[in-house]
């Protein structure tokens, strides 16, 4: 139900600074850590010994250290070392193409020889003095495509985050979806609205007035296997909405990247990325707590979606105008595990994460 010649987040850095960490990874258990000279390793969370996890060890000079035996694993899934025994003939595990890259920690679940560092996505505004970036992480009990599917329609803002992003004007504003060989985009240009709570907290933040009319655009971009940037900001009205000079804006790109656990469950890694006022990080904590708190009213909604569609497995689900960027974002994906399970396994290409606009042509129906 998932690609895995592509590459996942698996973790952020720090979260395995100081000893191993176990995780999950499209039905994969891989224990991630440091090996020598810090650089991140990932294994098989298999002790060879007695099939302890080694998730449950720690790292000593390098070496995973297994906490029920005390047998030593190098990075490339061999067994080093044992008190007392001679480990020459001890079966090898399997290793896993890993990179830290951007502030995360990424992994590659498939056939190793295909990883191609290449592929990550590029993030332009990591490390950059002219922006600021804050996130944080989920583990939702739902199908990976499920938040592809919410991501991709903005429509539920009017709904599920009335008190802090929706507004009528969502509901009325019709969105446009254009597919772009493997990326699909999904945006949507509301003019002269009253901005909401959330957005009124970012004018504030740009040292703007946050009392006047604004443009606003939601500019939802998928790219395989389940990465979503969406561009979103506002403008004093009349200034050139999207394309307004800095000063008269907050614009930000909301950062999701959705690591399937399981087939019903995922770690949905989630930040924005703020092209204003980037050196106040109160401005930062505080918006880092907002969207948390708008993401957990996800949460709710996506766990119990899912409850609903495993209790009801033959119901047909509607298909609507709203609706195209999720079912064009599947049909990328159906095709992808089609070709891997059917030995055409061309690695998953990510394209950089960009703000370039809205280029494309062809128009998707749902």
């Amino acid at each position: 139900m998932f690609p895995k010649n592509t590459w996942y987040v698996a973790c952020m850095p720090q979260d395995i600074d100081d000893k191993p960490l176990g995780r999950k990874v499209c039905g994969e258990r891989i224990v991630f850590y440091r090996g020598e000279e810090g650089r991140v390793a990932a294994l098989e969370d298999f002790c060879p010994h007695r099939g302890a996890p080694l998730s449950l060890g720690f790292v000593r000079e390098g070496r995973l250290v297994c906490g029920y035996h005390g047998l030593e694993m190098g990075c490339e899934g061999k067994t080093i070392a044992m008190p007392g025994q001679r480990v020459r003939g001890f079966p090898a595990i399997r290793s896993y193409s890993v990179e830290e890259r951007y502030g995360f920690i990424w992994v590659w679940p498939g056939d190793a020889a295909l990883a191609d560092p290449a592929k990550i996505p590029a993030q332009h505004w990591h490390d950059n003095p002219e922006w600021a970036y804050g996130g944080g992480m989920f583990h939702i009990a739902c199908d990976y495509r499920l938040m592809i599917d919410n991501l991709m329609d903005l429509t539920h803002e009017t709904y599920v985050h009335s008190g802090s992003i929706g507004q009528k004007e969502i509901d009325e504003v019709p969105c446009k979806t254009v597919v772009n060989g493997d990326e699909v985009v999904t945006s949507r240009f509301m003019e002269n609205i009253e901005p909401p709570p959330f957005w009124k907290l970012a004018l504030r933040g740009n040292h703007l007035a946050d009392d006047v009319p604004v443009d606003r655009w939601q500019i939802c971009r998928f790219t395989p296997p389940s990465h979503v940037m969406i561009e979103v900001g506002v403008a004093h009205a009349g200034k050139g909405g999207y394309d307004a000079p800095s000063d008269c804006k907050a614009y930000s790109i909301v950062v999701d990247f959705i690591t399937p656990e399981t087939e019903t469950s995922i770690w949905y890694f989630w930040g924005m990325a703020r092209h204003f006022n980037p050196g106040d990080k109160a401005l930062t904590a505080s918006i880092r707590e907002g969207q948390a708190k708008i993401f957990s009213e996800d949460l709710e909604m996506l766990q119990l979606q899912q409850r609903n569609l495993l209790d009801h497995p033959d119901r047909g689900l509607l298909k609507l105008n709203i609706d195209a960027g999720g079912v064009q974002s599947r049909k990328i994906l159906d095709r992808i595990m089609a070709d891997e399970q059917a030995g055409r396994a061309a690695p998953v290409s990510a394209s950089p994460n960009t703000p370039d606009g809205m280029a494309g042509s062809a128009t998707a129906a749902a």
